[in-house]
């Protein structure tokens, strides 16, 4: 196999074909709502970072599998259309990743997952040229024993991990120590540590697993972030929201491009918070990857969310 080129972030987790229906309301149970519309779109939570990042001028590549569907035909042409390298393994006779979304008035997303077993991404199944040729390691943890494997190689190599979390999937200890930037969703800290205050939880998880930084995002609260010696918070920028879907995606695809950037760890949050809001004013997860002035734009004159914690 040829050497592959360098590139500055490699992903290796989850992608999924996101059927969006909008509703007024959640329906009760028992209910029969009608919907007027429906979308088809590409999301997945590393698949989307990958692509965000490529947007924005990044080099990327993602590792993943996919069926042999029309949902990976899908996939292929926009990992296509964006740029990003492809290093895809593929089930045959295998429907791809599925996720029906339920979006209500106020943007708030309801996700239902479909994903076939024969889809798990196995250690086998990796390359150890497809991590290390890059300059950060993007990975959800969904397919544990691969993602543990690439981080494994990463750490190696001397690159940066990040995560993004949602679920104490088995095996995620030997995952977490295999980490240099964990930023989860708010309950997981808690999940993990068994420690009921968030603050308490971040810094329980930075000295267990040896973090750079352990942070959790917190919808329309921001982020919460613990640097091993202060805590940051960046709060959230108020902007119209249309749907929340891949809020977390283009957050984490925000902290990455200003982690390559070197920038100090307040500009990085605040970055990351500016990127995801603007996604939210469409629908799907890639729903409005801002152009890079656009985010600046939001940071410098744009209104936030109150800040919830206060940090001197």
């Amino acid at each position: 196999m040829p050497k592959l080129g360098r590139v500055d972030l490699v992903g290796v987790g989850l992608n999924a074909t996101d059927t969006i229906i909008a509703l007024p309301s959640f329906p009760a149970p028992g209910s029969k709502v009608e919907y007027s519309t429906v979308s088809v779109l590409p999301g997945g939570q590393v698949a989307t970072t990958v692509v965000a990042c490529r947007c924005w001028g990044l080099t990327t590549r993602y590792v993943g599998k996919l069926g042999d569907d029309d949902a990976a035909g899908l996939h292929r042409m926009e990992f296509g259309r964006a740029g990003v390298e492809t290093q895809l393994v593929a089930v045959p006779d295998c429907a791809s990743p599925q996720s029906l979304i339920i979006v209500d008035a106020a943007g708030e997303r309801t996700v239902l997952c479909r994903r076939d077993e024969r889809l798990v991404l196995q250690p086998s199944e990796l390359e150890r040229d497809w991590i290390v040729s890059a300059r950060a390691l993007h990975i959800d943890g969904h397919d544990t024993a691969a993602a543990i494997q690439a981080a494994c190689w990463a750490r190696q190599a001397g690159i940066p991990v990040v995560a993004d979390l949602d679920e104490a999937y088995p095996g995620v200890e030997e995952l977490l120590a295999n980490v240099d930037y964990l930023i989860v969703s708010r309950n997981f800290p808690s999940q993990v540590t068994g420690e009921p205050r968030l603050e308490e939880a971040l810094q329980c998880m930075c000295s267990r697993y040896g973090s750079v930084l352990t942070a959790a995002t917190l919808g329309e609260h921001g982020v919460v972030a613990w640097d091993g010696s202060h805590f940051l918070h960046a709060a959230a920028y108020r902007v119209s929201v249309a749907d929340t879907t891949g809020a977390g995606d283009i957050f984490h695809a925000g902290f990455i491009y200003g982690l390559l950037q070197g920038w100090a760890l307040q500009r990085l949050l605040d970055f990351a918070c500016a990127a995801a809001a603007l996604n939210c004013t469409a629908a799907g997860a890639r729903g409005r990857i801002a152009p890079l002035s656009e985010i600046e734009d939001l940071i410098a004159a744009g209104e936030r969310y109150p800040a919830h914690y206060s940090y001197s």
